[in-house]
């Protein structure tokens, strides 16, 4: 089966591009000019030169396709480009779905994000649980909302697209590093004092990978599909970092008044005056108030 996967320079999408290679499939890999390419080389998977942004290159990527894996998008809590995270997730992914209309593409697998699984007062979010747009914190959140919305709204109108919903992914090829990857490598650099009273759904990146080729498989169309784990807090995953390399966990817990202090500080000095990512991004500790636990 010949296959496009966007966002193969990523985690999920390097990932789920070296799955689907070794098992015989012939991938595609829309691939910036620029990009990082590790997670793709010497897998078999043919990187083809464009952007989800430009219309024409997508096209060009899609042809003789019979499914596309839309993994690209922003995974970040800050931009220096303010306008990037709505560009690229929003606009990107209707640009992906339009394309694929045209190129008769057979099926769509559209990587959306827990953070659109509503989560009620009492117990934990479901595929069936409706995220409120108003009450979903940073750019990021809602920009994955939208684009969900958007891929549901295909979906309704005949084009074959399914959505799934990985959690806190795990492992091998997080190359940025995502923000979750970023939490282990800075516990493994001793840079984490303390810890936040938060959770998270954590799930082994491979998984996802299966999850996402199921969906191509057997997926219905229009339906979202959690792909997690195991609901654990933050602490129990320092615990067991701890565990695993010796390296003391964090013993304090910052209340999230005074890391939302913090935060606004960092993003001053870092993220405005300097112009670079900030180690304590307000955003994501917005996020964090509210423990990522789902069914």
């Amino acid at each position: 089966m010949r296959v496009l996967v966007t966002g193969a320079t990523g985690f999920i999408g390097g990932n789920l591009a070296r799955v689907l290679s070794r098992r015989g499939h012939e991938v595609r890999a829309l691939v910036r000019p620029g990009s990082n390419t590790l997670t793709i080389e010497d897998t078999g998977v043919q990187p083809i030169p464009g952007d989800i942004l430009d219309r024409e290159s997508v096209l060009r990527a899609m042809d003789g396709c019979e499914g596309v894996y839309h993994c690209a998008a922003v995974y970040s809590f800050w931009s220096r480009d303010p306008t990037l995270v709505h560009r690229t997730n929003v606009e990107g992914t209707a640009i992906v779905l339009s394309a694929a209309g045209q190129a008769g593409v057979a099926k769509v697998v559209y990587t959306s994000t827990v953070s659109t699984i509503g989560l009620p007062p009492q117990g934990m979010g479901t595929e069936d649980t409706p995220a409120d747009p108003r009450h979903l914190a940073g750019k990021y959140k809602r920009s994955k909302y939208e684009a969900e919305q958007l891929a549901l709204a295909v979906a309704a109108e005949g084009l074959p697209v399914v959505v799934v919903n990985p959690t806190a992914p795990v492992g091998p090829w997080d190359v940025k590093p995502t923000p979750t990857g970023r939490i282990l490598v800075d516990f493994l650099r001793r840079r984490i004092p303390a810890y936040l009273a938060t959770g998270m759904n954590l799930v082994d990146v491979a998984d996802v990978a299966e999850g996402h080729i199921l969906a191509m498989e057997k997926g219905q169309s229009g339906q979202r599909y959690i792909l997690g784990n195991r609901n654990v807090t933050l602490l129990e995953v320092f615990k067991l970092l701890q565990e695993l390399t010796g390296i003391p966990a964090p013993r304090w817990r910052l209340p999230f008044w005074l890391a939302k202090g913090v935060g606004h500080v960092d993003q001053l000095l870092e993220g405005i005056l300097l112009r670079r990512e900030p180690r304590i991004p307000l955003e994501g500790i917005k996020v964090a108030q509210r423990p990522m636990y789902v069914s």
